[in-house]
């Protein structure tokens, strides 16, 4: 029979393992992408899944761990506060420099589709 800690460690090595994933498709976001609000939006994606859902992982294995002992709580509720801060202030970090590159009329490569600012400026 699966020890429940077991398998809390092994949810929690996923969670590391799509982290990895959602950095590297960042990165190659950063890479790829033309202009500065797609390159943000690639940033984002790193942070958000690259940042947060790794935290919760690792907060996961440390409370499935038995080698740290009562240890295991301090690291677990450290982590998780990191990575709901990192959800709170990431999104609204991006969401600044975007309005900020905005207003200093930053040209993107590609012509525009859709400008909502723009539109309630007039």
């Amino acid at each position: 029979m699966v020890d429940a800690s077991l398998i809390v460690v092994y949810i929690g090595e996923i969670l590391v393992g799509i982290g990895v994933l959602c950095d590297l498709i960042g990165a190659i976001g950063m890479l790829r992408f033309p202009n500065f609000y797609l390159r943000l939006h690639a940033a984002t994606i790193g942070t958000i899944g690259g940042a947060f859902v790794p935290l919760i992982g690792a907060a996961l294995m440390a409370i499935g761990s038995t080698y740290l002992g009562m240890y295991r709580w301090f690291v677990a509720g450290g982590a998780i506060v990191t990575a709901f801060l990192i959800l709170i202030l990431a999104p609204a970090g991006s969401h600044a420099l975007a309005r900020a590159t905005h207003h200093a009329k930053v040209t993107p490569v590609q012509p525009k589709v859709v400008d909502h600012l723009e539109e309630d400026g007039r």
